[in-house]
């Protein structure tokens, strides 16, 4: 039998940028595969960074210390002592040019 998975996500950081970002699964039913930074948002900031495609999650730390993204929906309190973060966007640039320099070789 195998041990219960945690509910928390994997910390870890972006493999390009380096910042600190959390992985999970967050739902229940059809849940969204996330991957948020670890930076906490003003609300300013939130403001700011909020479009349709990139939303803002409530990160709960339990008494363990397992972390839990939560969705910012209609009843969340708009007092909550939860720091909240955004979907990760990679601050390095995108890769157009290859990786080798230029070869006498066909492919």
């Amino acid at each position: 039998m195998r041990p219960a998975r945690p509910r928390g996500g994997d910390d870890s950081r972006c493999p390009a940028c380096r910042a600190p970002i959390l992985r999970q699964l967050v739902g229940d039913r059809a849940a969204l595969s996330v991957t948020a930074d670890l930076t906490p948002l003003s609300h300013e900031q939130q403001a700011a960074v909020r479009e349709p495609n990139r939303l803002i999650w409530c990160l709960r730390t339990s008494q363990f210390g397992t972390r839990r993204l939560v969705w910012l929906d209609p009843w969340h309190p708009p007092d909550c002592p939860h720091p909240h973060v955004t979907d990760h966007r990679c601050t390095t640039p995108n890769r157009t040019a290859p990786l080798v320099g230029p070869s006498d070789t066909l492919f």
